[in-house]
């Protein structure tokens, strides 16, 4: 029983081996890989897609090339999102890549109320844009919009008025 001890540079030795068995194998190289650029992502409409999540609401977003046109679930973003900071909120990822006027958005929103669905607009935003032009991808990152904010509303406890708060204490 020899117990054979492989040093570091054996193992990135290994590791090399292996990864090139699945690039010829055909499975994707992997994109964090920094000797390989990221490749844009777009469907056959030329479209780049991702999906944006922020509390509860979920949103699907295609982005295209065109003239800076935002729709919301089939409304216009200044009909959809009548608060000028929420619209502030979803521009952010074009005032950051200075990209403003140069994409058509098309969303789609579930759950949650106003404030989330524009976070979770400007989230699938700057995913969708990464994928288009990935060179848009480290301005983003740097940011944090690439992040899911995981913030949730905690649940209601039993025994308790709210998720925390205690009903009332009557002294007698």
């Amino acid at each position: 029983m020899a117990d054979e001890r492989v040093g570091l540079e054996g193992l990135k030795d290994a590791m090399r081996g292996q990864a090139a068995q699945t690039t010829t194998t055909g499975a994707p190289a992997p994109a964090d890989d920094p000797g390989e650029a990221r490749q844009p992502l777009r469907d056959a409409f030329g479209r780049a897609y991702a999906t944006g999540r922020r509390k509860n609401a979920v949103a699907r977003v295609w982005v295209k090339p065109g003239s800076g046109r935002i729709t919301v679930n089939g409304r216009d973003i200044v009909n959809y999102f009548p608060r000028p900071v929420l619209r502030m909120v979803i521009n952010q990822p074009f005032v950051v890549t200075q990209t403003k006027g140069q994409f058509d958005v098309i969303c789609t929103v579930k759950g949650g109320g106003l404030s989330g669905q524009a976070g979770a607009v400007r989230h699938g935003l700057s995913h969708a844009m990464g994928r288009w032009d990935p060179a848009l991808r480290p301005p983003l990152k740097a940011q944090g919009f690439l992040t899911r904010d995981s913030r949730v509303v905690e649940r209601k406890k039993y025994g308790k008025a709210k998720a925390r708060r205690s009903f009332q204490f009557s002294k007698r």
